[in-house]
This record gives C-alpha cells, structure tokens and sequence, in this order.
C-alpha cells in the first residue's frame, strides 16, 4: 500500500499542471510511462485520484484531500534536500547548458567561467546552436535565448534584461560612401546579409518615434554566423546589423563606425529558461542564484 517518492512526485506534478503531458516534460518521461504509474498507483490504494476525460484531467474529492496533504510533506522534503545542497561542495554533476554562439561569447567571461570558479565539483557543458532546440529532449539543464524567443511553457530568468542591434561598418567601407541618415538610405549601400536558423533571410528592423521600419537590406554576401559577419565588416566588405555588445570594443577603437544608432532602440535581452519542476538541481539553482546576484549588483 505504501507509495513511493517517485509516485508521490508524479500526484503532484500531474495536479499542479493539469494534465499528464506538462507533467511529463518536468519530470522528464513519457506521458504514458506517468499515466500508468499514476494508474497503478490508484489501483494499490483503491481510490481514484483524477477525473480522466479527453479533454481534461481534475482532481477527484478524495484527490483533492490527498494533493492537500501530499503538498506540504513534498515541500518539507524539497527544503531538506536544498539544505543539504548549500555549500559549494555539495553542488555537482555536469551541467548542460544550450545557447546561440553569439550568447556563449557574451556569458561565457562573467557568467560561466564565474560559475566554474565558484562551484568547482559541477562539470559544465555548453552546446551552441543557432536554432532553438528542445531543451528537455535534448537532455540539457537550460537554455539561453532572446526573450522574446523563450517557449511559453517555461520559467525564464532575466540574464541581460535588455540588448541592441547597430548597422556598422569599417571607415575603409565609408571613405568616399555617404553614411545613412535613415533607413532608407541603406537601399543605396552594400550590406551583408544574415541568414536566420529558420532559414529566411533576417529584415533589418527600426523604430524611432513610434515609428517601425523593415528593411530588405541589399547585398551579395549572405552569412549565417555573426562572428562571419563582423569580419567581414571589418575588412570593409560591406554594412553589417549585429548586436552591440559584440562589436562595442571595435566601434571604441575606431575599427567600425556605428550609423542609424537614433533609429536602433533597446530590445528584450538574453533569459535563461527552463521546465517548471517541484525539485530543481542544485547546479541549475546555484546558476539561478548567481544570475540573480548579478543582476542586484548592476
């Protein structure tokens, strides 16, 4: 009759989202694999704890009498282990990390070295890709993603609350070349253009005023990496729309010169994201810590 942990953690979870597929993801198995454990579960108590339909999974009375009492003892739980996880050295495995390159450059100084240093048991793996990826799938701890790129189903924690974009090019490129004043001017320029992971080519975008603007940039040199297209601009080869962060350094030496900068406002930056679980791994919530002591500290 006694049930375990891992049955006690799939009630909860499969209450707390309504349903077996969300609570699937968190606890990483199959829909099916849970429905069953949660069937069987049922069956070794003689009391049915969910309402099934197709369309909808609820709590019956007497689940709703056992989630009551179930919750607390789960938490009480959870607060045990993360006591025990507090020092340094209890924080360990291998932590997966997923992120475009251009985030990787921008974390991997102030945020992941930092990490490392402070947690020196955890393994740390980061794995770039351009294309937004199924973190759970794919085994990883959390991705780092544009805001406004996060899944909806997935706890976000603000990293770089906000970033921007600047059309730049090399002062070889402009000797002789009037520099844009808006937006339009840049049909009448050699620009690199980007190529976006969902394979579209990535319109320049703009805004002053309340006013937006996409742009079709004109150019013959396609690229699909950033770092490609900052070389590329520095060697002269044309106009290139590429974050500010990357290139700062560049503009403060005189490499680049930054154009339409009154046209390119701040947007959503880089959050970390991750599936919604009762019990989180301690080298995913020392990261969390971190960020948010960063983020107290700017």
């Amino acid at each position: 009759m006694k049930a375990s942990l891992v049955e006690l953690e799939a009630i909860a979870a499969v209450a707390r989202h309504g349903g077996f597929r969300a609570a699937a993801r968190e606890l990483g198995m199959s829909s099916s694999a849970l429905s069953h454990a949660v069937a069987a579960l049922e069956e070794r108590l003689s009391v049915r704890i969910f309402n099934r339909t197709t369309r909808s999974v609820t709590l019956s009375d007497a689940g709703e009498r056992f989630v009551a009492e179930l919750t607390p003892a789960l938490a009480a739980i959870d607060r045990a282990i993360e006591n025990a996880g507090m020092s340094s050295n209890a924080v360990s495995g291998t932590l997966r990390l997923n992120m475009a390159p251009g985030a990787a450059r921008m974390l991997l100084v102030p945020l992941i070295l930092e990490y490392g240093r402070r947690y020196p048991n955890v393994e740390i793996e980061i794995v770039t890709d351009n294309a937004l990826v199924d973190v759970i799938g794919k085994g990883f701890d959390a991705g780092v993603r544009l805001a406004d790129a996060v899944p909806t189903d997935m706890v976000a924690i603000h990293i770089v609350p906000t970033m921007r974009s600047l059309v730049v090019g090399s002062p070889a490129y402009f000797s002789g070349r009037p520099r844009p004043l808006v937006p339009s001017d840049l049909l009448q320029h050699r620009c690199i253009r980007a190529r976006m992971a969902s394979g579209r080519l990535y319109r320049w975008e703009f805004e002053r005023h309340g006013q937006s603007i996409l742009i079709d940039a004109p150019g013959s040199l396609i690229l699909d990496a950033s770092d490609l297209m900052l070389s590329a601009a520095l060697d002269g080869a044309g106009l290139t729309y590429i974050s500010e962060a990357s290139i700062i350094e560049h503009i403060a030496a005189g490499n680049l010169i930054s154009v339409l900068e009154d046209w390119s406002p701040p947007y959503p930056g880089l959050s970390l994201y991750f599936a919604q679980r009762r019990q989180m791994p301690a080298r995913l919530r020392a990261l969390i810590e971190l960020i948010r002591e960063q983020n107290a500290s700017r």
